[in-house]
C-alpha cells in the first residue's frame, strides 16, 4: 500500500506536465495565426490604401461635370442669304444637327436602350452586374463589353482625346465621371446627349443628321427597321456601315430587333415583319464637297472673312448662324447678266467678269460675281487682296480730291494736249490726241491723261500722297497706292467690292460704308457675336457738297457728247454717274457706275493678266443689264441735291504747262528728281477713248480696231482701243516714275 501513492502521485504529476506543455503549444498556435491575420489586414489595409491612392491619381485632373462647356460638340455653321431661309453652305467637320428627344422615333430610344445599356434607367453611371456578366462571358470564351450608355457619352465628349487608349486607368477615370454625371442630369437628358454625339458612319454625327443621310427622313420619322439600322452602326460604324457593308448591317440589325424583342420594347410581330425587310436605303448625297450649296463666290468670300475674324475651329464647330448680306433675286440678275455677255460671241477666249453691287447706305454686298467658273478656279477676283489696276477709274479719286481742296471743276480750265514729260516718262493722250484747253469735268468726260497729269504736277495742283488719303478713306486698301503724279491714271490696283464701295460713298453724300458680306452672327447659345442689321458704321468722309460736285462730273461721262460710257445709261430715265477705265494693251476694262440707290463695278479681263484685249463696251453692258433688273423695283430718284462747296484754290489750270524736262528749270527738275523709284525701266500707261473709255499713249502697234478713234460716238463705240501706256509706275494703268514694265515708244 505504501508503494501505490507515489505512482499515482507521479501520474498525476506528468498529466500536469503534459497538459501545460499541450496549452502552450496551443497559444502558440493562436499567437501566430492572430499575428498572420493583423498581417494581413495590414497589408490588405496598405494595398487598399495604395490602390484608393493611385485611383486618386488618375482621377484628381477629370473635367469639370459642372462645366456646361466641357460638352460642347463640334456642330456645323450654317451660312443664309439675307432672306433668313435660303441656305448658302454649311461648313463642318463633323455633320452633326443636335435635336431634342421629343423629335426622336421611340424605336430609336428603345432600340437603344436594348442594345446599349439595358440596365439604363436601373444604375447610377456603372453597371456592376454588366461588369460582372461581361466577365463571365468572356472567361468562356465569348465577347461583351460592359461600358454603359453614361461612360460611352464620357468616352466620346470628355474623354475624347483618350477614347483609344485600352487601359485600366481610362477605365476608372471613364467609370468615375459617369458617376458624376449622372448626379447631374436626368436619364433622358444622358440618352438624348449620347445620341446627339456618337458617329454613325458616312461622316455622320448624331441620330439626326444618320436619319438624314441614310434614309432622308427626319429622325423623328423612322420606322422601326429602318431605326434598328441605325441603332446598330456606332459599335462599329465601319463594319455595320448600310452603305458599304450591307450584308453586315442587316444582320447587326437583326440583332437590335432581337434585343428590342427580349427586353419587352417590341412584339413578336412587329419583330418579324421589321427582321423580313431590306434596308431600302435613300442616301441622300452631299450637294458639295465643300458644304457651299449657292453662289459660291460670295458664300466662300463670307467663309474666309469668318474665318479670319475667329478661327478655323470656331467656324467649322461652332454651330454659329451667319446672316449674310446676299440678295438672291440680285445676284440671279447678276450671273444672268454676266451670263448673257459670255454669251454674246462678242467676247474673247480667255476673258472672266468679275462684279460687285453695293447699298452705298448700308455697305451690304447685294450681289458678287468673281470669275468664269469656281469649279475651275476659286480665285476671287472680285475680292482679291492684291486686285487689278483701275486704269482711269481712278481718276475719280482725282477728281474728289481737286474739288475738296476748293478746285472748280467747271471753271478751271487745263491744257488736255499732249504729250507730258513728268519723271522721265512721256504721257499722251489715246491716239496722241490733242483736246485743247478743257474745263475738268470736260476733261473727266473724255479721260484726257494730260490734263489729269497736269492737275496733279501743275503748280497748286492735287498731291500725289493726297489722292491715296482720299482713296484709302473711301474704302481703298492703300497697299499698292504710291505718291507719285501716275496715280491719277491708275497705276494703283483694287477689287471690284472696293470700287463699288469707294464709288458708293458719293451715293452715300460722302458717308463712306465698308462693303461686308455679313448681316449677323449668332452662336450656337443664341448670343449675338455680330449685328450689321443697320449697316455697317457710316464715316462722313466729304461732305455732301463735294459728293454732289463730283457726282455731277460723273454723270457727264455717261451723258456728254464726249463721254466715254455712253453705253452705260439706263433704259429706265434712272439718273447714272461714273467712271470708265482701261489699262496698257486693254488688260483690264472697268465701269464703275451708281445711281442713288446702288453702286456697282464691273471688271473684264483675263485671269492671268497677260490677254490683249480691245476697248469694248463688254463691263457697261454687263453693268447696264444687271442694274436694270436690279433697280426694277427700285422707284426712279435722283441724286440728292447739294450747293456748291465753296472753290477758293489758287490752282488756275495752264493753257501752256507742256514742259520736257529740257525746258524745265532746276527747281522743276529737282521736284521730278525726289519722287523717282529706283528702278529704270518703263512701263505702258492707261487711259481713256471717248466713246470707250480709251486714251491710251503710245504708238506701239495694237489688235485695236479702231485705232486713233478719240472722237466720242452718239452710240456706244465697239472700237477704238488703247495703245499701250508709257507709264514706268507698275506695269500698266497710267503714271511716269520708273519702274517695271515696257519701255515707251515715241513718235
Amino acid at each position: 500500500m505504501v508503494l501505490r501513492e507515489p505512482c499515482v502521485s507521479g501520474i498525476v504529476s506528468r498529466m500536469r506536465t503534459r497538459r501545460k506543455t499541450r496549452d502552450a503549444r496551443t497559444h502558440g498556435i493562436s499567437w501566430v495565426l492572430i499575428i498572420i491575420l493583423v498581417s494581413l489586414c495590414v497589408v490588405g489595409y496598405g494595398g487598399y490604401r495604395g490602390v484608393l491612392a493611385l485611383f486618386d491619381s488618375w482621377t484628381d485632373d477629370l473635367p469639370d461635370v459642372n462645366d456646361a462647356d466641357a460638352f460642347q460638340l463640334a456642330e456645323k455653321t450654317t451660312i443664309l442669304a439675307n432672306d433668313g431661309s435660303t441656305v448658302l453652305a454649311e461648313l463642318y467637320l463633323e455633320n452633326r444637327e443636335p435635336i431634342t428627344i421629343d423629335k426622336v422615333s421611340q424605336y430609336v430610344l428603345n432600340g437603344t436602350v436594348a442594345t446599349e445599356d439595358e440596365r439604363f434607367y436601373q444604375h447610377k453611371g456603372v453597371d456592376l452586374q454588366g461588369i460582372a456578366r461581361a466577365v463571365a462571358v468572356n472567361l468562356t470564351g465569348g465577347q461583351e463589353g460592359a461600358s454603359t450608355i453614361t461612360q460611352q457619352f464620357v468616352r466620346n465628349t470628355l474623354l475624347s482625346s483618350e477614347m483609344n487608349d485600352i487601359t485600366v486607368k481610362r477605365k476608372v477615370r471613364e467609370m468615375e465621371l459617369a458617376i458624376q454625371l449622372e448626379k447631374i442630369y436626368g436619364k433622358d437628358e444622358i440618352l438624348m446627349m449620347y445620341l446627339n454625339t456618337i458617329n454613325y458612319g458616312d461622316g455622320c454625327y448624331g441620330i439626326q443628321s444618320a436619319a438624314q443621310h441614310y434614309y432622308s427622313v427626319d429622325a423623328s420619322d423612322l420606322t422601326l427597321a429602318q431605326a434598328a439600322t441605325l441603332v446598330g452602326i456606332p459599335n462599329s460604324p465601319t463594319l455595320y456601315n448600310p452603305v458599304q457593308n450591307p450584308d453586315n448591317a442587316l444582320q447587326r440589325r437583326n440583332l437590335v430587333l432581337s434585343r428590342m424583342l427580349t427586353n419587352g420594347y417590341i412584339t413578336q410581330d412587329e419583330y418579324n415583319d421589321a427582321a423580313a425587310e431590306d434596308l431600302d436605303l435613300d442616301v441622300e448625297e452631299p450637294s458639295s464637297s465643300d458644304g457651299i450649296y449657292k453662289y459660291p463666290w460670295f458664300t466662300s468670300y463670307v467663309r474666309d472673312t469668318l474665318e479670319q475674324q475667329y478661327s478655323t475651329d470656331v467656324v467649322f464647330k461652332g454651330g454659329l448662324t451667319v446672316t449674310t448680306t446676299i440678295d438672291p433675286q440680285m445676284q440671279e440678275y447678276a450671273e444672268e447678266a454676266v451670263e448673257n455677255e459670255y454669251n454674246s460671241g462678242t467676247m474673247l477666249d480667255g476673258q472672266e467678269i468679275a462684279l460687285t453691287c453695293v447699298d452705298p447706305h448700308t455697305g451690304f454686298i447685294k450681289a458678287m460675281i468673281g470669275g468664269r467658273d469656281y469649279s475651275e478656279d476659286q480665285f476671287n477676283i472680285a475680292t482679291s487682296s492684291k486686285g487689278r489696276q483701275t486704269g482711269s477709274s481712278f481718276k475719280m479719286f482725282t477728281l474728289a480730291t481737286a474739288i475738296n481742296q476748293g478746285i472748280d471743276p467747271n471753271k478751271t480750265f487745263i491744257d488736255c494736249n499732249g504729250p507730258v514729260t513728268v519723271s522721265g516718262a512721256t504721257i499722251y493722250n489715246f491716239g496722241h490726241h490733242n483736246y485743247g484747253t478743257l474745263s475738268i469735268a470736260d476733261m473727266t468726260a473724255c479721260s484726257s491723261n494730260t490734263g489729269y497729269i497736269r492737275l496733279v504736277t501743275g503748280k497748286g495742283g492735287v498731291a500725289p500722297q493726297s489722292i491715296i488719303d482720299m482713296a484709302t478713306s473711301m474704302g481703298l486698301s492703300g497697299a499698292t497706292l504710291k505718291p507719285y503724279p501716275s496715280i491719277t491714271l491708275g497705276t494703283g490696283e483694287a477689287n471690284t467690292t472696293e470700287m463699288a464701295s469707294a464709288y458708293g460713298t458719293l451715293a452715300a453724300n460722302g458717308v463712306h460704308h465698308e462693303a461686308t458680306g455679313i448681316v449677323k452672327v449668332v452662336d450656337r447659345n443664341g448670343n449675338v457675336l455680330v449685328d450689321n442689321t443697320n449697316g455697317t458704321d457710316g464715316k462722313q468722309v466729304i461732305s455732301g457738297n463735294v459728293a454732289y460736285a463730283v457726282t455731277q462730273v460723273l454723270k457727264g461721262v455717261v451723258y456728254k457728247s464726249n463721254g466715254t460710257a455712253h453705253a452705260a445709261a439706263l433704259p429706265s430715265g434712272q439718273v447714272v454717274a461714273g467712271k470708265t477705265g482701261t489699262t496698257d494693251y486693254w488688260r483690264d476694262l472697268w465701269w464703275c457706275g451708281y445711281t442713288p440707290q446702288l453702286s456697282c463695278s464691273v471688271w473684264v479681263g483675263s485671269r492671268d493678266n497677260t490677254l490683249i484685249q480691245y476697248s469694248s463696251t463688254w463691263a457697261q453692258d454687263v453693268w447696264r443689264h444687271f442694274m436694270t433688273d436690279a433697280l426694277s423695283d427700285y422707284p426712279i430718284e435722283d441724286f440728292k441735291k447739294y450747293d456748291p462747296p465753296a472753290y477758293s484754290s489758287k490752282f488756275a489750270g495752264s493753257s501752256s504747262d507742256k514742259k520736257s524736262d529740257d525746258t524745265k528749270t532746276a527747281e522743276e527738275k529737282a521736284a521730278d528728281d525726289s519722287s523717282k523709284d529706283t528702278t529704270e525701266t518703263q512701263t505702258p500707261a492707261a487711259t481713256d477713248n471717248p466713246g470707250t473709255d480709251n486714251s491710251n499713249t503710245n504708238t506701239t502697234p495694237t489688235p485695236n480696231p479702231n485705232p486713233g478713234n478719240d472722237q466720242p460716238s452718239p452710240t456706244p463705240n465697239p472700237g477704238g482701243g488703247e495703245t499701250p501706256n508709257p507709264d514706268p509706275g507698275g506695269g500698266g494703268g497710267g503714271g511716269t516714275e520708273p519702274g517695271g514694265g515696257e519701255t515707251p515708244t515715241t513718235p
